[in-house]
């Protein structure tokens, strides 16, 4: 019997989502072909520490437990880093994969690039090639660094791919599709199936607003942090509120900044904590609009087919903005109104996102 191991490293919602989707492609695998194992064991960085950010995930999606849970979260992005990096290169070193696969762009990301490339062990990156091409932001350093670290690349879009070939990283380079497209094929109805928040909420469909905010040049910019609170103000109705589940960044921030009180006061402003999984699709699917600053988020509501308004001035998903499902808007409230109220033509079609078989054809790399 061949077995090849993989260690996955894991510490923020969306990676939870993705992995969640590889690792039962691995397991489906390893069912129907016994004598070719691939035997995934998970590390858990700990960089989201919130019950609802993190371990719900766990209990919601059927993911894989993580082996390692490290507790590297809730510090500055060097110590964050730093630490993760300490305690991943030892458990590697103890235990040698095969492979180390991150996802996407976070600190989790670049300290299991890093420790995984130190010892020569070859690495996995899921959601390569993106840019937003602003190195103000944490994660497209992270991005650019674990690319240039990376032996297989898994890209979501052929534009990632043309970005990497910019960069010169041309060995290694293939376009899967986007495995958080898989995700919404699946979660979506299990969501539909599941979810009671509209009820818990007292929303009716496509008669509110989505609101999440947790990029640091937002958070932890009181101009651009007040900006938003101010258009969220303008906009919030009796007729279609806004739903903000607070992100722990945010909600430090929103009282650090003293903004949160301004928006409990509003009745039609509802800040309510993290959600599930579920609960958060249920929500993306039936919102009016969405409003947000996370990537992941942006591409949900356009496999969910729900308009965005994305809170910064660049994206990495520029097809969502071609396509017209997304607008950018940064920060200003004029901006944000202006996008709301004048929405463009939009195509249903984004063919570079696959058809819902990401998972299985990076496990066909592998």
């Amino acid at each position: 019997m061949k077995k090849k191991k993989i260690i996955t490293i894991v510490g923020a919602r969306p990676q939870f989502i993705k992995a969640a989707m590889l690792s039962r492609a691995i397991a489906e695998q390893n069912k129907m072909n016994p004598h070719q194992i691939i035997e995934e064991r998970l590390i858990h960085t700990g960089q989201h520490y919130d019950e609802n950010m993190s371990k719900i995930f766990f209990s919601e999606m059927g993911i894989l437990q993580p082996t390692w849970q490290l507790h590297c979260g809730n510090s500055s992005h060097g110590a964050m880093t730093g630490q993760m990096l300490i305690e991943i290169e030892q458990i590697l070193l103890n235990n040698r994969p095969d492979y180390v696969v991150v996802y996407g762009d976070t600190d989790s990301t670049l300290a299991g690039a890093l420790a995984a490339g130190k010892l020569h062990i070859p690495i996995v990156h899921i959601e390569a090639g993106l840019r937003s091409f602003n190195k103000a932001m944490p994660e497209e350093l992270n991005r650019i660094l674990t690319d240039h670290l990376s032996d297989l690349l898994c890209c979501p879009t052929h534009t990632a791919v043309q970005n990497l070939a910019a960069e010169n990283i041309k060995e290694g380079v293939h376009h899967v599709g986007d495995i958080m497209y898989d995700a919404a094929l699946l979660f979506g109805d299990l969501a539909e199936q599941g979810s009671s928040i509209l009820d818990t909420l007292h929303l009716r469909a496509k008669s509110f607003y989505l609101c999440t905010i947790h990029r640091a040049e937002n958070t932890d910019s009181v101009e651009r942090l007040s900006s938003i609170c101010e258009a969220l103000k303008g906009i919030a109705a009796a007729s279609c509120p806004i739903v903000l589940p607070l992100h722990p960044r945010t909600h430090i921030c929103l009282e650090k900044y003293q903004l949160k009180e301004d928006l409990l006061s509003n009745p039609y402003i509802h800040l309510i904590k993290p959600l599930g999984f579920l609960d958060m699709v249920m929500l993306e699917k039936n919102a009016r609009c969405i409003l947000t600053d996370s990537g992941g988020i942006q591409k949900e509501a356009y496999f969910h087919k729900t308009p965005c308004i994305t809170l910064r001035e660049e994206t990495e998903w520029v097809e969502t903005v071609t396509a017209g499902w997304n607008q950018l808007a940064g920060a200003s409230p004029q901006r944000i109104l202006d996008c709301l109220r004048n929405q463009p033509e939009r195509r249903d079609a984004i063919t570079d996102y696959g058809e819902g078989s990401t998972a299985y054809k990076i496990l066909q790399l592998l």
